[in-house]
């Protein structure tokens, strides 16, 4: 489950192109943080993608991509063109053959990122990858019957498009305000585009009846999928939320990625849903959570900022700025199991906030810590004269430290709780029984 959102020049206080994402997913997949300088290939090469290989460019522009640790693609990203692109899983009627024959939607996505430099080359050529190659390829981790059609937003520094797909079957908007996806289809009977064989496909397969208006959600959605999802729901909060900002900025982003479905002062770990976009996991009722957020400021003329948590579940994180620049330090990348990574060591202190061993003095001093650290370094980052004069200069300083200083501040409150040895808060049975089995299959000890 995954909520992705775009807002155009023209409405945002600084006026440029506002990109941000959420990647759920399951618990224990780790999400890492890349960054690709520009590269050349020789000819007649290939690329190996998650299941597939496919033919190589002459030369890739360069990425900052946050990817799950095991597959080839990414769920989002930017590159140095100003071009961002996040994906979303959605459910369709259209079946899919489960031979892992295919590319993923994150494959495409990554594949755009590095070969295109504009939102309409990347539409097309994720259209031709589509037709080239389709899309039967599992997204699961552990989950390896989780086969699933993509939508994406595709962005850049002037232009932004919505393409939604049911197999080989799609159908494009041009984005013209605040913009919101999620997990099911939401372009109905207006659109910028659509394949030559969507029509005649679904009367073929009596999905649109005589006389009926086509209306491409509601003649291709899978219902029950969609639903369990609760996707119309998270779209249409993001959507409100984002069109009521006056002038949307990247704290307005910050804000919308780790919010809950019911306030801060009433959620409640082990209720959460489906319903939340920060979404934190409690079992068969909610099996994802927030592994990795993005926010990208997309400007003409000037180098693109990245902004990623490079952790789970935004509410308790903070936003660190990432560069094109080769010299810029990023931290070690998560592996299958608990290890000194930053994004393994913030897990465990979630799961011990979600498990209940914080007084309530605790979780307050930890919530303004944190705010604290969003002040110091989105301050700094977010200065006009920084990004734009002294950002060759001081922007790796500033990345090494965002991350240091939420390191340092997250291995305190790792080193507090183990020294109290607290019991665990008397929650559900099954709650606490998922999460023993999370944390061992993670090689996590609490």
């Amino acid at each position: 489950m995954c909520d992705t959102f775009v807002v155009p020049p023209q409405f945002t206080s600084q006026g440029y192109t506002i990109f941000g994402k959420n990647s759920d997913r399951e618990p224990n997949e780790a999400q890492a943080v890349v960054y690709l300088p520009r590269q050349q290939y020789p000819n007649n090469t290939t690329v190996a993608c998650t299941y597939m290989a496919i033919p190589q460019v002459p030369e890739t522009y360069q990425v900052v991509l946050s990817k799950p640790f095991w597959m080839w693609g990414a769920e989002m990203g930017v590159n140095e063109c100003g071009l961002a692109i996040g994906n979303e899983a959605v459910f369709t009627k259209v079946p899919i053959a489960k031979t892992n024959q295919g590319l993923t939607g994150m494959d495409m996505l990554r594949l755009a990122l590095e070969r295109c430099n504009s939102a309409e080359n990347a539409l097309d050529l994720i259209l031709q990858l589509l037709h080239d190659y389709g899309q039967d390829a599992c997204g699961g981790y552990e989950n390896k019957n989780f086969f699933y059609h993509n939508s994406f937003i595709i962005a850049d520094t002037q232009h932004a498009f919505v393409l939604e797909t049911a197999g080989k079957e799609w159908v494009i908007e041009r984005v013209k305000g605040f913009r919101s996806i999620s997990n099911g289809l939401t372009i109905g009977e207006e659109y910028e585009a659509i394949s030559p064989n969507a029509i005649a496909y679904a009367r073929k397969k009596s999905w649109l009846k005589a006389g009926e208006n086509f209306n491409f959600a509601k003649v291709y959605s899978a219902s029950l999928m969609t639903w369990a999802s609760s996707c119309k729901i998270r779209q249409q909060t993001s959507q409100y939320v984002g069109q009521a900002y006056e002038k949307f900025s990247i704290e307005s982003a910050w804000e919308i990625l780790s919010s809950h479905f019911h306030d801060d002062t009433s959620f409640v770990p082990h209720l959460s849903t489906t319903k939340d976009i920060c979404m934190h996991a409690r079992g068969l009722l909610c099996p994802n959570q927030t592994v990795g957020s993005m926010v990208a400021h997309l400007r003409p003329q000037k180098q693109s900022s990245v902004w990623i948590t490079g952790t789970s579940n935004p509410c308790l994180s903070i936003y660190k700025p990432i560069y094109f620049d080769e010299k810029t330090h990023l931290p070690m990348a998560p592996s299958r199991q608990y290890d000194k990574s930053i994004w393994w060591k913030a897990e465990k202190l979630h799961r011990l906030i979600l498990l209940g061993i914080l007084t309530e003095e605790d979780a307050w001093l930890l919530k303004m810590a944190i705010y604290q650290l969003r002040e110091e370094i989105h301050e700094q980052a977010l200065n006009d004269d920084f990004l734009f004069l002294q950002q060759q200069k001081e922007g790796n300083r500033i990345t090494s430290l965002a991350f240091q200083v939420y390191q340092n501040q997250v291995e305190h409150w790792l080193t507090t709780m183990d020294l109290r040895k607290k019991k665990i808060a008397a929650f559900p049975p099954l709650f606490h029984f998922y999460w023993s089995k999370q944390n061992r299959k993670a090689g996590i000890s609490i």
